[in-house]
């Protein structure tokens, strides 16, 4: 039987890299998004690797929309094996000049359209036992940074959701696994067309990486699921300084407003917070002089635990050694 793999926010940067990916390594592919136009370029693309493939246009803030096309996928192309919960959008401009509108937009399409896209996809994986569901996040939702604060309170909120869900299935017994994958700046579409009330462009913040990266990761926790990938050695070490010093991860986090902006002024932009931007835009943005090349740079909360347990391990025989020493009958030395 076909795999089905489902990617929402499929028709440009991320999803539109991650769709390739599964539809190259022989998956049927699903892809959702709000632009007819552009979705109906990625379907053609993707049907270039000889699979079924199926565009939904919906909104994926509209939990009816979301169910609705979760069943017609069922129907047309099979059980959904992995369900990937991509799509986003934000505002990038200080807090208190957000307007509650795009507190609340921004609140459907990154936190709510991943509870909607979860759930859609758990009434169809529950009774079958089986399933893979992916959270694409950031590490924003670890670290939060400034001139973006409803996408990083959206993101926070992503993983809380998760938890909770992950505990219940464990206690049901339900063999369905949940991934948030965690990645850094990666070199999208994305930062031409999000909302921006600065009065200077958006930029992605060094190191930036490749989408086929973010891909490689998403697919790696659908095939050997993980509780969590962080992708970038810039995640990384976002997660280990909230960790381990929050304060100077706040000190850190303040430097970050001018490297998300260009020094030159710009127009502000509407962006696609409430309408799609029109427009075939592909996988990649405009920062692919800066783009590393890496397709492998990625690490999951397994090899995280089995670097804690061997910390853990050598700590313990370190002080196993010391308690034995100090029990030892001390030998005096012969007197001269």
């Amino acid at each position: 039987m076909a795999r089905v793999a489902v990617v929402t926010g499929g028709s440009a940067g991320i999803g539109l890299a991650t769709a390739h990916l599964f539809a190259a390594r022989g998956w049927s592919v699903a892809i959702l998004a709000r632009d007819p136009a552009r979705l109906a370029a990625a379907e053609a693309a993707l049907r270039a690797y000889g699979r079924p493939v199926l565009a939904i246009a919906a909104d994926v803030a509209d939990a009816a929309a979301v169910d609705a096309a979760a069943a017609r996928i069922e129907g047309e192309l099979g059980p959904i094996r992995a369900w990937i919960n991509n799509a986003m959008s934000t505002v990038v401009c200080p807090a208190d000049a957000i307007t509650p509108e795009e507190y609340r937009r921004v609140t459907e399409t990154t936190y709510l359209s991943q509870v909607f896209g979860t759930l859609a996809a758990l009434r169809h994986m529950k009774p079958r036992n089986r399933g893979a569901i992916v959270q694409v996040s950031s590490g924003l939702g670890i670290r939060a940074a400034p001139l973006q604060a409803p996408y990083c309170a959206a993101k926070f909120a992503v993983s809380g959701f998760t938890d909770a869900l992950r505990a219940e299935l464990i206690h049901d017994d339900v063999a369905v696994s949940l991934s948030v994958v965690y990645l850094p700046a990666v070199n999208t579409p994305q930062f031409n067309w999000a909302r921006n009330r600065t009065g200077h462009a958006q930029q992605a913040p060094d190191p930036v990486f490749d989408p086929r990266l973010c891909a490689e990761a998403i697919h790696h926790a659908v095939t050997h699921p993980r509780r969590e990938i962080w992708v970038g050695r810039s995640t990384l070490m976002m997660a280990a300084a909230q960790a381990l010093a929050p304060g100077f991860a706040d000190r850190k986090a303040a430097e970050a407003w001018e490297s998300q902006l260009t020094d030159a002024p710009a127009p502000d932009k509407a962006g696609n917070l409430f309408e799609p931007v029109p427009g075939e835009v592909g996988i990649d943005g405009r920062f692919g002089s800066r783009t590393k090349a890496t397709r492998s740079e990625f690490w999951s909360s397994r090899e995280r635990d089995l670097l804690v347990a061997g910390l853990a391990g050598a700590t313990l025989l370190g002080f196993a050694g010391l308690a034995a020493l100090a029990r030892a009958p001390r030998r005096l030395l012969p007197r001269r």
